[in-house]
């Protein structure tokens, strides 16, 4: 059974960073593209970062780009959100996903999802 268990979040002062990661589990992910979204309280969730299966190519949201960097491991399986200069509004819980193919953006590009972690930045 696939199994994504997020970690690292916690709280920080605006400008600090954080580093999340991701272990997945299951089965073996290096030919799927993973990804990282956000949910903040009442609003929908949204994508933050996509890294290809192949090539390893890095997209991100308008809002994290310069301040967030995705990677993965594919020995580890797992994949990793580096989130430096924290706002405020980057507060929201977090969650990792497996794509369905080599690339993926939407949410319904993607299979998989973890629990999520929170992350809180404070003022």
């Amino acid at each position: 059974q696939e199994q994504l268990v997020e970690s690292g979040g916690g709280l920080v002062q605006a400008g600090g960073s954080l580093r999340l990661s991701c272990a997945a589990s299951g089965r073996t992910f290096s030919s799927y593209a993973m990804g990282w979204f956000r949910q903040a309280p009442g609003k929908e969730r949204e994508f933050v970062a996509g890294i290809s299966s192949t090539f390893g190519i890095t997209y991100y949201t308008d809002s994290v780009k310069g301040r967030f960097t995705i990677s993965r491991d594919n020995a580890k399986n797992t994949v990793y959100l580096q989130m430096n200069s924290l706002k405020p509004e980057d507060t929201a819980v977090y969650y990792c996903a497996v794509g369905r193919g080599v690339l993926a953006r939407a949410l319904t590009d993607f299979a998989s999802w973890g629990q999520g972690t929170q992350v809180t930045v404070s003022s």
